[in-house]
């Protein structure tokens, strides 16, 4: 069994077999699918899943924290399974392709005092931009 449908089952979440097929698209690639694309996936395992059944079931992995649901620059949502292990997100200009990242150091030591304005800090979520290989310009 995946490690996410692990988490959702010893959190005593009901799995159907539609929850369960979304889980399972989900876990493992962290290639950050939209909402359209988790379901493009669910239906060639699942033929009858609905549309509107797989956005309800994101919407319920992202409250329970097991799926962090990722906005940039006005794109789709994407869905990232890697909400349970500290990283950051490069993503292409371009294309919107997004990567998990593991830059080295605490992200909140880059923040000095004086610019927290008395914020207790609990956390960063830090996005790198740029190009991707296939969106950059060739020489």
């Amino acid at each position: 069994m995946s490690d996410l449908l692990e988490r959702l089952r010893g959190r005593g979440w009901r799995l159907t077999s539609q929850r369960r097929v979304v889980a399972e698209v989900l876990d493992g690639e962290h290639v950050h699918l939209t909402a359209d694309e988790v379901h493009a996936r669910a239906v060639e395992r699942l033929p009858e899943i609905s549309r509107a059944t797989v956005y309800n079931t994101l919407g319920e992995l992202v409250c329970l924290g097991e799926v962090l649901e990722v906005a940039t620059d006005g794109r789709a949502k994407r869905y990232d399974p890697n909400a349970h292990h500290a990283h950051q997100h490069l993503v292409c200009s371009g294309c919107g392709a997004i990567r998990d990242v593991h830059p080295q150091g605490d992200p909140l030591a880059a923040l000095p005092p004086a610019e927290r304005f008395g914020f207790t800090i609990s956390g960063a979520e830090i996005t790198y931009r740029g190009l991707c290989p296939d969106c950059a310009p060739r020489p």
